[in-house]
């Protein structure tokens, strides 16, 4: 009987039946629409395995694999889900396709691991710890720091007095501590920290801890033994990569700083960003891997308003310098929380900041609140009275009112759901996340069943990890009360010119008016939109039901699909692409086997911009002595770029209403949690844009939060995107085919694979934001 259910569940959505694929079926091949994947695969996604990197046929067995065993899938839905992966339809996150299906991911303590992204609330030290071990795992962090969590963080009360001993690596590799021990001698403690991802968490923490300690009245000296750490290049053998301490030593001495100048008081908002932030610079470790963090601060905080204004600063000379007391901020974007309807002065002085400083965004927090709690507010007029009880202050009586049987527990979970994640699309309150995503840009317009395919695909891909329970109470309680999940897309703006037609391009360029033809194009988006949001709530509800797991109550998102987009060669998440055709910089290392393979297969390299001589200027040959960071230079055509009229559109002159009348749309008809978006402007459209955004939210159409970006007209040498006109695209082709000396990448990158790089497996923050050069 439960197995004839389990069929019969399983068939309810309207798709074509999946054959069983064989390993043998595994083609592993990127389409040749997307040149930027093999170089993005193997630089981010690949694992090494038995002396040789995973081609992507291996990437596809042991993800499914590592979904099938994790989430008790039957054959038909391990089947479907290795089709779509094998079609590049469907993709699990970019975290599961590092490490799903490995060893390493199976042991409870690394669980979050296979999260693109967290939150957590700031309420006491272990959240502390609890962050920079995310962060170490991969994970993207948010931290909610306003005032009703960080004041229950102790006062500090000590001066630590930090001093250094011993040298990294200087232990012998078998006689090396993995856990950090700390003894304490009257008002003398030493730290020696273990050689382990929990030894380095264990030492931050004990270094906060002992700030508000009770044991001491006075100075404390710390002594912080480094010597157990191993040395920079050593392999992590289980979560992959090497090691890279450079900025481990430091670590503590900063950190004291912060904490001696809060004696006497608790810490501000700033400097918990601050603590947090440099624990996130020594997991970056050089900047070689990107952070990922979302701060959120209360609005009226105006210190956290301020926090990295002036950040960059000229002396006399006109040189520039970051100051170094604050550098630490840059690892995360900063929002302010509305809990308010913000006035449109408000708004125009929040889309000016964020013009001028790519900081200030306005989140509004009774739109987070309100989604997160669909499940209770099932009918507009529920929706318009809690939302008014909310404005009152009375939010809690409304839930008390309404659901008498609610705990007191829960009560207070369901109104503290506005926490974000680090790119913004994912709403909750001490929460795990994972994002599957379809590629719009792979589907046929026409073919209703392929799409449903695809989307029950990545919705079971996201569905198998709540079957995970977690070590942190915090996030074990969080799962129980509020399971969510994230299925997003990318190449939306593709799959709509394919399905429309160029005559949608000229209507965008218009600025999307609600012309006849117009209001047209807006229905045609919402029935593909809405189609697609109700077969993921099938697809996952169902599967919650069958395995009698909680159903989330929220499903689909959108996220920036910067960096996964580039293996089908997608428009990233809703946003238009670039421009029609443009040459695409990806960043590696000097000397990194997979950018050498770039260079065999035709491809051409450039120093970064950070590779300058002593005069200031960049440098132009990628093996000078000087050079440590390279640019693989790749020409791109987006698949529509040769429809007829095409490319006469200035798609990168779009306006910055016309992009945020799209994003609404997809916030309206697909989205349940938030669409993460990177809106472009220039300086006139600051207060347009500014009064829409208030006018949105005072008519709560379901704006929560963006991001706004300056657009970028100056011509900034060696951008990541750089816009190319098709004469252009056609003789860089050809360039790449004369130079090219062999047409298999796979066996270019085997002739110069070491198999191990300092930055393996992708960020939990996937934006093309965070590549763009920062203003001064």
């Amino acid at each position: 009987m439960v197995r004839e259910l389990h069929q019969v569940r399983a068939n309810s959505l309207p798709t074509n039946p999946v054959p069983v694929q064989d390993s043998s079926f595994l083609s592993g091949q990127f389409p040749e629409t997307a040149p930027t994947a093999n170089p993005v695969f193997f630089r981010t996604y690949s694992r090494r395995t038995e002396n040789r990197r995973e081609p992507l046929a291996d990437v596809i067995q042991r993800t499914t694999q590592g979904l099938v065993e994790l989430g008790h899938l039957t054959h038909k839905e391990a089947a479907l889900i290795q089709l779509m992966q094998q079609q590049l339809k469907s993709l699990p996150s970019g975290r599961w396709l590092w490490v799903g299906g490995t060893d390493w991911i199976n042991k409870p303590e690394n669980f979050s691991g296979a999260y693109n992204c967290t939150s957590t609330n700031v309420i006491d030290w272990q959240a502390f710890g609890l962050m920079m071990d995310l962060a170490m795992m991969g994970c993207g962090t948010g931290a909610i720091l306003e005032p009703r969590y960080i004041s229950q963080l102790p006062a500090i009360r000590n001066r630590l007095l930090v001093s250094l001993e011993g040298e990294i690596g200087t232990t012998p590799a078998t006689q090396r501590h993995d856990r950090t021990q700390v003894t304490i001698d009257d008002h003398n403690v030493k730290i020696r920290i273990g050689d382990s991802r929990q030894g380095w968490v264990q030492s931050y923490k004990a270094l906060l801890e002992l700030s508000t300690d009770k044991r001491f009245t006075g100075d404390v000296s710390v002594t912080v033994n480094v010597s157990d750490v191993r040395a920079e290049g050593e392999v992590l053998k289980g979560f992959g990569g090497m090691a890279n301490p450079i900025r481990l030593p430091g670590l503590y001495e900063r950190c004291a700083a912060l904490l001696n100048k809060a004696i006497g008081r608790q810490l501000t908002s700033v400097e918990c960003c601050l603590l947090i932030d440099e624990a996130a610079a020594t997991v970056v470790a050089g900047n070689i891997r990107r952070s990922a963090g979302m701060r959120q601060g209360v609005s009226s905080d105006e210190a956290f308003a301020v926090a990295k204004d002036n950040l960059w600063q000229q002396d006399d000379a006109g040189n520039w310098r970051i100051d170094p007391e604050r550098d630490a901020l840059r690892m995360a974007n900063h929002t302010r929380v509305y809990h308010h309807k913000p006035t449109e002065q408000e708004c125009v002085d929040a889309v000016r900041k964020q013009f001028y400083s790519g900081e200030g965004a306005i989140q509004y927090a009774p739109e987070a609140i309100a989604r997160s709690n669909c499940d209770l507010l099932t009918t507009p007029a529920l929706r318009a009275d809690f939302l008014a009880a909310y404005k009152q202050g009375t939010a809690n009586e409304w839930l008390q009112q309404h659901e008498p049987q609610m705990s007191v527990e829960e009560r207070e979970h369901r109104l503290g759901r506005y926490g974000l994640n680090p790119c913004g699309e994912i709403l909750g309150a001490d929460f795990h996340c994972n994002l599957a995503e379809v590629h719009l840009n792979q589907l046929d317009p026409s073919n209703l069943d392929e799409q449903a395919n695809a989307f029950k695909a990545a919705a079971l891909s996201v569905a198998a990890l709540l079957n995970h329970r977690f070590a942190e109470p915090r996030y074990q309680k969080s799962r129980d009360l509020d399971p969510i999940v994230g299925v997003s897309f990318t190449g939306l703006f593709d799959f709509f010119v394919h399905a429309f037609g160029v005559e949608w391009l000229r209507w965008w360029e218009a600025g999307r008016p609600e012309t006849i033809a117009g209001l047209e194009f807006k229905q045609k988006e919402q029935v593909f939109l809405s189609r697609w949001r109700d077969t993921v709530n099938q697809a996952v509800w169902e599967y919650c039901d069958r395995h009698q797991l909680k159903r989330p109550n929220r499903c689909t998102t959108v996220q920036p699909a910067g960096t996964k987009s580039l293996l089908t060669g997608a428009s990233p998440g809703w946003h238009p692409p670039k421009a029609q055709r443009f040459i695409r910089r990806i960043t590696f290392r000097k000397n990194d086997p997979v950018a050498l393979a770039c260079l065999d297969y035709g491809y051409n390299i450039v120093p970064s911009q950070s590779d300058k001589d002593e005069n200031g200027n960049l440098l132009n040959d990628p093996f000078d002595s000087r050079c440590t960071e390279w640019l693989v230079e790749i020409p791109v055509e987006v698949s529509w770029a040769n429809l007829p009229g095409a490319d006469t559109i200035a798609i990168e002159k779009f306006s910055a209403l016309a992009q945020f009348d799209f994003y609404m749309q997809v916030q309206t008809y697909y989205t349940a949690h938030n669409t993460s978006a990177t809106i472009e402007l220039t300086e006139a459209e600051v207060e347009p844009l500014a009064k829409r955004i208030y006018q949105a939210i005072a008519n709560d159409e379901g704006y929560i939060s963006a991001a706004l970006l300056a657009r970028f007209d100056a011509p900034f040498p060696r951008l990541p995107f750089e816009k190319i006109d098709k004469a252009t695209f056609d003789r860089r082709q050809q360039d790449v085919k004369t130079k090219q000396q062999t047409s298999d990448f796979y066996a270019a990158l085997s002739r110069y694979d070491s198999g191990f790089s300092l930055a393996e497996g992708p960020a939990g923050c996937d934006s093309d934001k965070c590549m763009l050069p920062e203003k001064k």
